[in-house]
């Protein structure tokens, strides 16, 4: 009808992101200002009930290198176990001075991320479960098609942890520690240290979502 048939489309290749995440998402770690408000790594303020806590990591590839043009996302519940959304039907206020999520790059230098949060509770799950305190994450860099996604689940949450429905849903046991941050304190501060590996051995669990 038109000059050409249906079988000659091709598919277009895939886009990846990249190759400078953070110039389109964090623009102002290069230098750049376009937004009146920043997207930034810090989630609390000084009223923010809860632990304070600091994440930080690395995305590593296979070789077991730091990725340094890498953008991370974390979503996560307050302390209380409320997510400040009106998806979350819990009978419960959520805290009016915890943002829930946040963005952080990487350093440019070591790949290093990190974010300045709350602990945060636990939330409950399908059918009466409740799922242990834990941190969605989400990854973007150049040569990945889409956001990988995995959680964050805590060290010293190890009876949660046990009856948590998702991390027992991975088969082999091993691999459910790629998915668990290791808690120290440094100068007073708790930090929990989540490296991600993106192939290779001992390769982060991924969530299809």
């Amino acid at each position: 009808m038109y000059g050409w048939k249906f079988e000659e489309l091709r598919e277009t290749p895939s886009q990846t992101g990249g190759p400078y995440v953070h110039i389109g998402l964090m623009p102002n770690q290069a230098g750049i200002e376009v937004f009146e408000q920043s997207f930034n790594n810090k989630m609390v303020k000084p009223e923010t009930q809860g632990e304070r806590i600091r994440i930080e990591g690395q995305v590593l590839d296979g070789l077991g290198l730091p990725l340094r043009d890498v953008l991370v996302e974390i979503w996560q519940a307050d302390a209380n176990g409320v997510y400040p959304s009106h998806a979350d039907t819990q009978d419960k206020q959520a805290d009016p001075h915890f943002f829930g999520w946040g963005r952080a790059a990487a350093d440019f230098e070591t790949g290093l991320w990190s974010f300045e949060t709350i602990k945060p509770g636990a939330v409950p799950g399908r059918k009466g479960s409740i799922q242990a305190p834990h941190i969605a994450l989400v990854i973007f860099a150049r040569g990945i098609n889409l956001g990988l996604h995995t959680r964050i689940y805590f060290d010293d949450e190890t009876e949660a942890n046990a009856k948590d429905p998702l991390l027992n849903g991975i088969e082999w046991t091993p691999r459910r520690q790629t998915m668990v941050a290791k808690r120290e304190e440094r100068d007073g501060e708790v930090v929990y240290r989540f490296d991600v590996r993106v192939q290779g051995e001992n390769e982060t669990v991924f969530l299809d979502i």
